[in-house]
C-alpha cells in the first residue's frame, strides 16, 4: 500500500465501504424480500474498474 498514491486509496477504501451485507434491519422491513446486496463483489471473482 506504500506505493498507492493518496486518492487510489481514498477509492479503494469507498469499494472496501460499499463491499458489505445489507443490515439485518432491512431484512426485517421488507419481510426478507430483500436479502441480498446487488453489489457485493468478491475479491477473487471480480476486478475493481479503478
Amino acid at each position: 500500500m506504500s506505493k498507492k498514491t493518496k486518492g487510489m486509496k481514498i477509492r479503494l477504501a469507498k469499494y472496501a465501504k460499499q463491499n458489505r451485507r445489507i443490515p439485518a434491519w432491512v431484512i426485517v422491513r421488507t419481510n426478507r424480500n430483500v436479502k441480498t446486496h446487488p453489489k457485493r463483489r468478491h475479491w477473487r471473482k471480480s476486478r475493481l474498474d479503478k
